[in-house]
């Protein structure tokens, strides 16, 4: 285990992830407009935003390796804000099919989401009879074109 973590506690390691998400969104100053008289539009980019990751993650919360990282979320103290946190960056991913579809797919592969179907098929239960009843509501159908009121 890692005994060089930045946090002691669940609050401090719910106030770390809450800044780690901060740090990703970048940093940036106003562009300035030539006689400084109008609301400044655009942004100088400082620092560029990137994407959230689980291995930058656990590296900006002090975790030395993804198994690290795995076990405290495994332990009831830290579980729950270590979940939160793979939600998020999953959220973000989930968000890309949008934009960029191909690398959020293979993303969410890699961390669990599958794109078939599950199938269970019951061993012991295999003969059992559908019921389907046909109910009828409004006016029948017409048979043909002549039927139509016009």
């Amino acid at each position: 285990m890692n005994t060089s973590l930045k946090f002691k506690t669940s609050r401090e390691l719910v106030q770390l992830i809450d800044a780690y998400f901060l740090y990703i969104k970048g940093e940036y100053k106003l562009k300035p407009t030539k006689d400084n008289t109008e609301t400044p539009t655009g942004k100088i980019w400082i620092r560029e935003p990137e994407p959230p990751t689980f291995c930058n993650l656990a590296l900006y919360l002090g975790f030395n390796s993804m198994e690290d990282f795995k076990s405290y979320e495994k332990r009831a103290t830290y579980s729950k804000p270590l979940q939160y946190a793979r939600l998020r960056i999953e959220a973000a991913y989930e968000q890309l099919l949008f934009e960029k579809p191909t690398g959020a797919i293979f993303a969410l592969k890699s961390m669990g989401w599958t794109d078939k179907p599950e199938i269970n098929h019951p061993v012991a239960e295999t003969n059992k009879t559908l019921r389907v009843e046909i109910t009828t509501s409004g006016p029948n159908p017409a048979g043909n074109e002549k039927e139509v009121a016009v």
